[in-house]
């Protein structure tokens, strides 16, 4: 028979939190506790909080744009 090595006994015996706030996780919102955080999450994610790193660097295009962009925002 073989044995479980304590890296695997251990990762059995843990059990992951919510990622928002460190409850226990219900499976109908995993990786979440509630639908609550599931929704703080999704803003953070829609209001840049999170970021992918990237090592592309934007064309001329997108810069201009973005400089546009910004600039509408601050004649608002």
């Amino acid at each position: 028979m073989a044995d479980i090595s304590d890296f695997e006994k251990s990762k059995r015996k843990r059990k992951a939190g919510c990622a928002i706030c460190g409850k226990p996780i219900d499976k109908a919102f995993r990786p979440f506790c509630s639908e609550r955080c599931k929704t703080i999450d999704l803003g953070r994610w829609l209001g840049g909080e999170y970021r992918l790193q990237t090592n592309e660097e934007p064309d001329e295009a997108e810069l201009l744009d973005l400089a546009q962009a910004m600039e509408e925002r601050r004649e608002r």
